[in-house]
């Protein structure tokens, strides 16, 4: 794998990581209930599903 790859596979986590982040973060509140989830914990939940 070249450099170019690492560095754009790295991004696009990145991006995805982000994007899952808000939308944890910003879902309402009977959602994450129903979830059975706490929006504060949105970075620690994007974290596992897109970093493993």
């Amino acid at each position: 794998m070249t450099i170019l790859n690492t560095v754009r596979k790295a991004f696009e986590k990145r991006v995805a990581y982000s994007r899952l982040k808000h939308d944890l973060a910003t879902m309402p509140q009977e959602t994450a209930i129903d979830l059975g989830m706490f929006r504060e914990d949105a970075s620690k939940i994007a974290n596992k599903a897109i970093y493993g």
